[in-house]
This record gives structure tokens, C-alpha cells and sequence, in this order.
């Protein structure tokens, strides 16, 4: 037997079960659409029974890709006419054959165990006499696999210690996990998100600045969604709702690239509303240290004003991932700082955090600091709070023609006029 406790190394006072049957049996059935199983009750393959959430945007049930043998226990949009998987349970210890069956073991003599299919994708276990979320037993969304739905979380569990990320599928009919994820990195200064192939960074989400992600082409205004980053003692985590439930969202990871698809009904398919990395501009240190990347300038690499090339024949070429380095050495007493607009904010590995320092102290903040070297406005809403401070070099940087955020970084008063 392979229960959800062995697939997720987790243990919980019921199982989730997966059983492997001797017999195969075949009795086709009509599908009954409901919602809820109870204990008594079993989903198999041989029935084409599945569980269908209320509104019908989603269904949970076994599925085999085309032209592969082996059985998966998934959740897909119910209306889309090409299948979009949102969630597979089993992904990495698919069932061999048709002999498939979904059960609920382990009730007590008090209280019933349900398994229900949301109305926002998720599949959870409960007792039957209680609906709150903080009471689930278990659920799929602390489980994701390529899918980021509406109200599903991606980021830490600090109680619990779970980073729920995402893993890439390994073909387009292979579910089992591939080599591209992308998760929550909270060993830096402030998170952040990375996309990452086979242990190598290729895309950073740049911190939250109390709006949106600097890095993330996310559109503002939007008056169906609505973006949440969550940041305590509890949680750091990401998550996005639609104030709208007849627009559907959602974001998948893929080989090498972060997708977000909408589909506005009675549209019969996904548009893709943007994707990462976008440009040339995304690639990671394409241009190095205290040099930042410009799609409208060749080459795309610049360094910020009051830097030079570090190594001129090779900038010459159009490779500026030597990056740049100081014309004037800081004085500390007679430093400024230079204002960039626009900017994804540097790579934040050397920077820090004060989420509650008046932003007119972050510049004396700064110039206190031999070894601080730039600053910007931790949250950008309602005229600013807080500040994030970097020491030593600034890597990682591009400015946006539209969107992105102000950077200060100091300069010596020789290099401001």
C-alpha cells in the first residue's frame, strides 16, 4: 500500500491510501458529480466515479496520460476543453496498472472522517463536524506539485517547518516531478523566490515591497485579483485570490519558465498572461557587480553612474558581467547617494531589513554604516515604512521601463555632481 504519509513522509491519525488491488475489475459506471466521500465510501479506477467541486470548475479522480500505462490520482479544471491538471497526489509512485483505489482509513468510534473536493481546488480531510480550515486534518494544498492556485500558499510554514514550492512536471505527459522548481529562499536578507533548473538560480523574484514583487511582471489594478505576501512568526508566504469566480488564474512552473494562464469564460482556453524569465534581462548575472541591465541601451549592460567598467577590453565586447567598480573611493563624511527609478532591486544575499525606521532616517541610517553601500523603501504604500540596507557589492540589477522601484545607492560627493 503507498499512503500520502509515506509519499510526503508525513504521519497523521488517518491515511490517505492508494491500494494496490489483486483483481482487476471492470464494471463501468455512470460518474456520480459529487463533492464529499465519507469512509464507508471508495473511488477506483474501474468505477470512473470521481468527485466534482461545487460550481464544477474542478474534479478529482484517477487519470492515465495518453500513451502511458501508468494510473495517477489528480485534480483537473472540469470545463476546459484540452485537460489542465492543477494537482497530481502520486506523481513520483504512479499505480502500475488500473487496479486503483481511493479510501479513507483510520476513523475513530466518535468522531467521521470526510474527504471533500473544495470549491477552490482544494481536497482536504476533516471531521464531519468541523469546516474550519485551521481544523483540517490534511490537505493538497500543502501539497502542491506544478500548480499554484487562488488562495493556495507558496512560502514556509514556520509551525510546521514545510516550504511548499513547486516542481515542474517531467515531460508534458509525464507528471513525475522534473528538474525545475520554484520555492521561497528565506537564507537572505529578505526572501525571495527563485526559479531554479538542477540546483542552478535562473530567475529571482526580488523582494516584496508591501505591493508586489520588483522582479514579477505582475499587473496592478487588476479588479479580479488580488496579490498577498505574508510575513510573521507564522508564515512567509505568497499567495493571489480572485475577487471575480468566473476568472479563472493560475501559476505553473515548467522547464526552465513560471507561467501565469487566465481563462475568462466562454473563452475555450488559457491565454498566457505573462511568463519568466521575459527577456534577455531576467538572465542572472548577465551583467555583474554595480552594473545594472536596460533593454533600450547597447549593449543591455550599464554601470551606474560613478562606476567603470572593471575590465574595459571585455566591456568593449559587450560582456559586462565583470561588472564595474568605483571611480572614487567613499569618504564617508562628504557621501550621497545616487536615485535610480524604475530598478529591480539588487539581489538581496547582503542585504537587511528595518520594517519600522521612518524612511526620511534611511539615508543617516546609511551614512552611519561604513559598510552600507545602498538603500530602498521596504514598503511602498501609503508614502513608505521601513528600509532595506545593503552592504558590500550591488549584483543583479535592471531597470524596467515601467514598474520596479527607486534605489539609493551612495556615491562620493565627487561623483554626484
Amino acid at each position: 500500500m503507498k499512503g500520502v504519509k509515506n509519499i510526503y513522509h508525513h504521519s497523521y491519525t488517518f491515511s490517505f491510501l492508494l491500494v494496490f488491488l489483486v483483481l482487476i475489475i471492470f464494471r463501468p459506471a455512470l460518474s456520480t458529480y459529487v463533492n464529499t466521500m465519507l469512509s464507508s465510501e471508495s473511488l477506483t479506477i474501474s468505477s470512473n466515479r470521481t468527485l466534482v467541486s461545487p460550481g464544477g470548475v474542478f474534479e478529482l479522480g484517477f487519470f492515465k496520460p495518453s500513451g502511458r500505462s501508468r494510473w495517477y490520482l489528480g485534480i483537473w479544471y472540469k470545463k476546459v476543453p484540452r485537460r489542465t491538471y492543477a494537482w497530481v497526489a502520486n506523481r513520483d509512485n504512479p499505480l502500475p496498472n488500473c487496479s486503483g483505489t481511493l479510501k479513507i482509513s483510520g476513523n475513530n468510534l466518535v468522531l467521521l472522517v470526510i474527504a471533500e473536493l473544495l470549491p477552490n481546488g482544494n481536497f482536504v480531510m476533516r471531521y464531519s463536524n468541523n469546516n474550519n480550515s485551521s481544523g483540517f486534518l490534511w490537505q493538497s494544498f500543502d501539497f502542491p506539485t506544478d500548480t499554484l492556485l487562488p488562495d493556495m500558499k507558496l512560502g514556509y510554514d514556520l509551525k510546521t517547518g514545510r516550504n511548499r514550492f513547486l516542481t515542474s512536471w517531467r515531460s508534458y505527459d509525464d507528471p513525475s516531478s522534473g528538474n525545475t522548481t520554484y520555492k521561497l529562499d528565506i537564507r537572505r536578507g529578505l526572501p525571495e523566490f527563485i526559479l531554479i533548473n538542477q540546483r542552478v538560480e535562473i530567475q529571482r523574484s526580488g523582494p516584496w515591497n508591501g505591493i508586489e514583487f520588483s522582479g514579477i511582471p505582475e499587473v496592478q489594478g487588476l479588479n479580479y485579483m488580488v496579490y498577498n505576501y505574508t510575513e510573521n512568526n507564522k508564515e512567509i508566504a505568497y499567495s493571489f485570490h480572485m475577487t471575480n469566480q468566473s476568472i479563472h488564474s493560475r501559476l505553473t512552473v515548467s522547464d526552465y519558465t513560471l507561467n501565469r494562464f487566465t481563462w475568462i469564460p466562454p473563452s475555450q482556453g488559457w491565454s498566457l498572461f505573462w511568463a519568466l524569465p521575459t527577456d534577455v534581462c531576467d538572465s542572472l548575472y548577465l551583467c555583474g557587480s554595480y552594473s545594472y541591465c536596460d533593454l533600450t541601451t547597447s549593449p543591455n549592460c550599464n554601470c551606474i553612474r560613478g562606476f567603470v567598467p572593471k575590465n574595459t577590453q571585455q566591456w568593449d565586447l559587450k560582456d559586462g558581467s565583470q561588472g564595474c567598480v568605483r571611480r572614487t573611493r567613499l569618504s564617508g563624511s562628504g557621501d550621497g547617494f545616487l536615485r535610480l527609478n524604475n530598478m529591480k532591486l539588487p539581489d538581496t544575499k547582503t542585504a537587511t531589513v528595518d520594517r519600522t525606521i521612518d524612511v526620511k532616517k534611511c539615508e543617516e541610517r546609511c551614512l552611519s554604516d561604513c559598510n552600507c553601500t545602498s538603500f530602498a523603501i521596504a514598503d511602498v504604500r501609503n508614502g513608505g515604512l521601513g528600509c532595506v540596507f545593503w552592504t558590500g557589492e550591488l549584483v543583479e540589477i535592471r531597470k524596467y521601463a515601467v514598474g520596479g522601484q527607486d534605489l539609493y545607492v551612495r556615491l562620493n560627493a565627487a561623483d554626484l555632481g
